[in-house]
């Protein structure tokens, strides 16, 4: 009989509890990581991928993008999670990850009841080190100056950890899709401004 790795409990309460339950003012990246007792990097490539997908929150790729290439980085070597104090050190305001977390609960609990064990070839140690050479070329994406560039890189790590987090390929093969698409569309943003600039080039040096 094929038997599962235990699962996690539901990450929106996790979360939530999580984020409630310190009292310092601020959330450091290393708190978060001690506090998550299962699955810490799918939980952490959702915690630090959801932020770049919400309008309205400026300078968030600055604060996540290096920790997500870390995180990214060691998926591709097989390790387990570990963040430098450089990285760990890194901290937002409670009452804004707490903001940020009841903003997104609901939506999230509606997609933990849809999750379930699916297509486990993606979901190998093998498959992992794989996603985690996407996952690192799209965290770099994400780093880049493009306004609004960030937000469908973010979302395909964001379902990327949410399959590897209950080990479903499905969410995981769709997350793949979406960075496809998130590349061409980048790639298309990148074409139009070099023609501008060659177009504004041309008629500076007319």
């Amino acid at each position: 009989m094929q038997t599962h790795t235990p699962l996690p409990p539901p990450l929106s309460q996790e979360l939530l509890t999580l984020a409630r339950s310190g009292t310092s003012e601020r959330v450091s990246l290393q708190d978060l990581l001690h506090g998550i007792k299962v699955h810490a990097l799918a939980t952490l490539l959702i915690l630090l991928g959801v932020p770049n997908m919400l309008p309205g929150i400026p300078g968030t790729s600055a604060v996540t993008g290096l920790p997500l290439v870390f995180l990214a980085y060691q998926m591709v070597l097989g390790q387990s999670v570990w963040l430098p104090d450089l990285i760990a050190k890194r901290s937002v305001l409670r009452s804004d990850l707490l903001a940020v977390l009841l903003r997104i609960e609901p939506w999230l609990a509606r997609i933990e009841r849809v999750l379930k064990p699916r297509l486990p070839m993606l979901c190998t140690a093998q498959a992992v080190r794989l996603l985690g050479g996407l996952c690192l070329f799209l965290a770099v994406l994400i780093m880049l100056p493009i306004p609004f560039a960030n937000v469908l890189p973010a979302a395909a790590i964001v379902l990327i950890g949410l399959g590897l987090l209950r080990q479903d390929g499905v969410f995981i093969l769709t997350g793949i899709v979406m960075a496809i698409g998130a590349v061409a569309v980048i790639v298309a943003v990148y074409w139009v401004l070099l023609k501008a600039a060659i177009f504004v080039l041309a008629g500076a040096m007319a």
